[in-house]
């Protein structure tokens, strides 16, 4: 009899005495066969010396044997999706008698799947205007600009100065020396101190400045510190942008006409707002259909979706230098933080889960193969290789159902009624 509550699950088992007393009997002659008793060769002591000497370890196994098979046996009468270790509890176990025991787990939700056609989200095409492209246009003319030296005469803004900088204080215990700095006289970026420090200078001009960096500086020797630098004109120089011709265009590619270059640009910068319009509503209906399901979420679930988001954040630490192993978690505090977030998560999962089986959604062998690689090609190695370490890693798996998510997502967008965002009101 199983007693239900949630997805926690309770049975009482029972192990017929017969079916013990033959398992004990398989057991026996197990250990027999390899005990070393002495005045017997291996496998001809008598049953009723191994027994003794070895009861307990005998009767551990066959109980190991027993309890895993009989619990199996009685899920599968229940029809149960067992996805927890179960915890045996009440084991009462008398030579002679049948066993008895109590084995505690959770099991997969029943999920009652309502209509996910139809459901409403706020989208719109992404619409790009002329100046979209002309910024990004501006933004490639930015990064093929060239420095030309100018003759010597005074800074102005706009000038881009090459300069060598050395701290003259502030910086504790040591000297900071660097050459060939370039600094833009008004840049948006510049300090205003360096800006006032070099207008008017010319080349060989040494001026003082101090500097006050904020305390989220990127350098951290520099941040928080008031430093204060010698300033060494060397060179004044001006940059030069390509000018939006054709022949700009041929430069930059595959494209004969400046017309081509805007087209593309176009194109690009509609694909990407496309790209990110489409997550949003795709996750607002996930967000929709987790509401929509009332159901409850297995404990393990719950905890295995913790455990891999914090190995995903921790990996990415250690990605960026940080060392792990000094790092102390606190379980419960982490559980209890994340416990919302994983939860919804794993109802989204279990959800979406549903849906692609009762809408046939699958990953085909020219879809997981694609993506191999696509993988290969990025880590510079051979197909068979990738897919190899793949497979032992069991990675496939994980590509397998990413793909089958993203079907999913987006037969839930292809099937959402989509409702453009009210207009906003004009602040009077």
């Amino acid at each position: 009899m199983a007693l239900i509550e949630g997805c926690k699950h309770s049975l009482d088992i029972h192990i017929p005495a017969e079916a013990v007393a033959a398992e004990i009997e398989k057991v026996v002659e197990k250990v027999r066969a390899k005990a070393h008793i002495q005045g017997f060769r291996p496998g001809k002591a008598p049953a009723s010396i191994i027994r003794s000497k070895f009861m307990g370890d005998i009767r551990q196994e066959a109980l190991e044997n027993l309890v895993p098979q009989y619990l199996e046996k009685e899920c599968e009468k229940e029809s149960l999706h067992v996805v927890s270790r179960p915890n045996i509890k009440d084991l009462h176990f008398h030579e002679g008698e049948a066993v008895h025991f109590k084995a505690e787990f959770e099991v997969a939700p029943e999920i009652e799947l309502k209509d996910v056609r139809g459901l409403r989200v706020t989208y719109s095409e992404p619409v790009v205007s002329e100046q979209d492209v002309d910024e990004r246009l501006d933004g490639i003319r930015e990064s093929r600009a060239q420095f030309v030296n100018v003759d010597p005469r005074p800074a102005v803004d706009g000038d881009h100065c090459l300069v060598s900088l050395e701290s003259l204080s502030g910086i504790d215990g040591e000297q900071m020396k660097q050459d060939d700095i370039n600094i833009e006289i008004g840049g948006k970026d510049t300090f205003q101190q360096f800006t006032d420090a070099l207008r008017d200078a010319v080349p060989g001009d040494a001026r003082e400045a101090e500097i006050s960096y904020p305390d989220n500086y990127a350098a951290e020797r520099l941040a928080g510190k008031t430093v204060r630098f010698r300033i060494t004109l060397k060179q004044i120089r001006l940059r030069e942008m390509p000018e939006l011709n054709d022949e700009f265009a041929k430069d930059l590619g595959d494209f004969q006409t400046i017309d081509e270059v805007r087209e593309e640009i176009r194109k690009s910068i509609f694909r990407e707002r496309e790209h990110q319009a489409q997550t949003e509503a795709k996750n607002a209906l996930v967000d929709r259909l987790v509401e929509m399901h009332e159901f409850p979420v297995p404990k393990a679930y719950v905890d295995n979706q913790i455990e891999s988001t914090v190995e995903n954040q921790l990996r990415s630490m250690q990605a960026q230098g940080v060392d792990v192993s000094k790092i102390k978690l606190d379980w419960s505090k982490l559980r209890e933080s994340q416990l919302e977030r994983a939860t919804k998560d794993v109802k989204a999962s279990l959800l979406l889960g549903k849906i692609a089986s009762s809408e046939h959604l699958h990953a085909t062998q020219e879809e997981v193969d694609s993506e191999v690689q696509r993988i290969a090609r990025q880590n510079r190695e051979p197909v068979a290789a990738a897919r190899m370490k793949l497979e032992k890693d069991g990675r496939i798996n994980n590509i397998v159902n990413r793909i089958v998510t993203e079907k999913t997502l987006n037969f839930l967008f292809e099937h959402a009624v989509k409702e453009a965002a009210p207009a906003e009101t004009p602040a009077e």
